[in-house]
């Protein structure tokens, strides 16, 4: 066993891997094309075997990345020892599990190909996927795949099952983004009149990160930028954006708030419906005080589905946007009793 998993006291073993994304290269923001991924394999793996396990991939949320999600904090589980305790529990079938870094200089990716950004959907769905099949002993198709995660990191699980069908069989969003016109429209006014203090988004970012402390509403609105980076990014040039919003006045762009919407999980379940349907599950959960409204997008994405026979798993909790780990005793059994067995 490893010292990081012998500090999470894990019975598996987590391994953190380094990928050179092709997909991520020369990218304009400057991020770097090599990241860290994080590999569980459980009790009993043997790399030189012939058992085969299915992976469940795990995508963090907005500001997030792998060593987030992979630190200890005390009163609580991450994700990979919720993880390791089920198995161990016998609550969960052996599996393992991947942990891909999606963190950008404006926040975070939405684990989609963006020409401001990089190419994230490419290189979660290729490079990442690509890496672990080929390093470790795993079930390297559909049937042996699972993606999953929290706020921005479940709208990524819904985007790729959307957008990849035959890559995972299931998916699981916790809190995931969802239903635009809630989530995202009112924070608009904020980032404007925020922005509207700086010469140029290049000046604010910069002013963000050299501040040791920054006030909640830059947060609000570096958060916005990094939305826009993703969904409506202008050009393949640094602080190439186009806002949905007028930059003078603040009134609401349409047209690029459309393209914003064009990656809606909500608005995309009609076109979607055939890569919905090869999943073997869908889960969505939420918390019904959540700041965002994604319980809200939750139903909405829900009752879509089933207006289309299509079954869901979804629950609803007394809680809001943080702390929802817990969560993921729910889910990460539910995801592997769906997949291939080795």
């Amino acid at each position: 066993m490893n010292e990081l998993s012998h500090l999470l006291g894990l019975r598996g073993t987590l391994h953190v891997d380094t990928i050179d994304s092709p997909a991520l290269r020369g990218n304009p923001l400057g991020d770097p094309s090599e990241r860290p991924l994080a590999v569980y394999t459980p009790p009993g793996y043997d790399a030189q075997g012939s058992v085969r396990y299915p992976v469940l991939y795990c995508l963090h949320g907005y500001t997030g990345d792998v060593g987030a999600l992979v630190s200890s904090r005390k009163w609580e589980f991450n994700v990979v020892q919720w993880h390791d305790r089920l198995i161990a529990e016998g609550r969960m079938p052996a599996a393992m599990l991947a942990i891909v870094d999606g963190f950008t200089r404006l926040g975070g990716s939405q684990y989609v190909d963006s020409i401001h950004n990089g190419d994230y959907a490419t290189y979660t769905v290729r490079d990442a996927i690509g890496h672990v099949d080929a390093r470790y002993r795993t079930i390297p198709y559909e049937g042996g795949r699972a993606v999953f995660g929290k706020s921005s990191g479940g709208f990524g699980a819904l985007h790729l099952s959307l957008a990849y069908p035959g890559t995972f069989a299931a998916f699981a969003s916790h809190s995931g983004d969802a239903y635009f016109r809630y989530a995202h429209l009112p924070s608009f006014p904020a980032a404007q009149r925020t922005l509207e203090g700086f010469a140029s988004l290049e000046a604010f970012v910069e002013a963000f990160e050299a501040r040791p402390k920054r006030p909640q509403h830059f947060y609000a609105t570096i958060e916005m930028l990094g939305y826009a980076a993703a969904y409506s990014p202008a050009a393949a040039q640094r602080w190439a954006i186009d806002l949905p919003w007028d930059a003078k006045t603040g009134a609401l762009r349409d047209d690029v708030f459309a393209r914003w919407l064009a990656f809606d999980p909500c608005e995309r379940v009609a076109a979607g419906r055939d890569a919905l349907a090869r999943l073997r599950l869908r889960y969505l959960d939420c918390g019904r005080c959540d700041e965002y409204g994604l319980d809200i997008g939750a139903r909405v994405f829900t009752e879509r589905c089933r207006d289309l026979r299509l079954d869901v798993r979804h629950e609803e909790f007394d809680d809001d946007h943080r702390n929802v780990g817990y969560r993921y005793e729910i889910s990460l059994p539910a995801l592997a009793a769906v997949l291939d067995r080795g």
